[in-house]
């Protein structure tokens, strides 16, 4: 479901404990030296644009993600080359619904509330 879109996401917000980042708030560089993972990130108002590369591997990936009022869209490409997209509608006490296709190709909808996710 969208599992990577989702740990993709937050890797935007929490740096690991290896990476090293260096620049400013809003353009940074991060090298997680025990990964291999290399990536740049890009934050230009609600939009967060972030570019990655293994060096171990030699696979390249990347992920965007732009916020217009109360919806979250985002997309990629995996390290494999296959797409990815998802879409993030915070529905205020209803909750938040979770929708897009995963990199398999799999299309998913998911609601979550207080009181679960269906």
């Amino acid at each position: 479901m969208g599992k990577l879109a989702i740990l993709l996401l937050s890797g935007l917000f929490v740096s690991g404990a290896n990476a090293a980042c260096f620049g400013s708030d809003t353009l940074y560089s991060c090298n997680d030296i025990q990964s291999g993972n290399n990536y740049q990130v890009n934050k230009i108002g609600d939009s967060t644009y972030m570019t990655g590369t293994n060096s171990r591997t030699g696979s390249t990936w990347r992920q965007n993600s732009s916020t217009y009022g109360n919806t979250t869209y985002q997309n990629g490409t995996s390290s494999n080359g296959s797409t990815w997209r998802q879409t993030i509608q915070n529905n205020g006490a209803m909750g938040t619904t979770y929708s897009g296709t995963d990199s398999q190709g799999n299309t998913y909808r998911k609601t979550c509330t207080q009181f679960g996710c269906y």
